[in-house]
């Protein structure tokens, strides 16, 4: 049934547990799964191009370092279970928007998030990626709590 699953991870312990489960799920289908990171946009203020370009690059250096730390935790998954695996990360300031792109991009048929389980007034505030993508998805989202 599903072959291609996007699977999004932000480096958090919950997104680590659901590299875990997501990695079973694909071997139990016989799916590849393509590992996805999103790093943020650049935004800073200075007084002297010099001090904004610096700060830039080490702001996107350090971003990809993270970004490839978060995705190692994939491939190291999926290469112990036995599953094709490929990461990616892009950079977006919209997470759900990048996620749902990615997926059409890669041909997913799933997209596997981890939910952080905010609620209410807190999930209102704080915002959930993972219900963005669930409201604004045409492709199946598993949710794994």
């Amino acid at each position: 049934m599903f072959k291609h699953i996007l699977l999004p991870t932000d480096g958090t312990e919950i997104s680590q547990r659901a590299i875990q489960t997501c990695v079973s799920f694909a071997k139990s289908i016989g799916a590849t799964i393509i590992g996805l990171h999103v790093m943020p946009e650049y935004r800073a203020l200075a007084y002297e191009y010099q001090m904004l370009e610096n700060t830039r690059e080490q702001f996107e250096a350090e971003c990809i370092l993270q970004a490839q730390g978060y995705l190692a935790e994939i491939t190291r998954a999926a290469n112990s279970a036995g599953v094709p695996c490929e990461t990616i990360f892009v950079t977006n300031d919209h997470p759900f928007a990048a996620i749902m792109e990615q997926a059409t991009l890669h041909h997913c048929d799933l997209i596997a998030m981890a939910s952080h389980g905010r609620r209410g007034v807190k999930g209102f505030l704080m915002g959930s990626e993972t219900q963005k993508v669930l409201t604004h998805s045409t492709i199946p989202v598993l949710v794994l709590r």
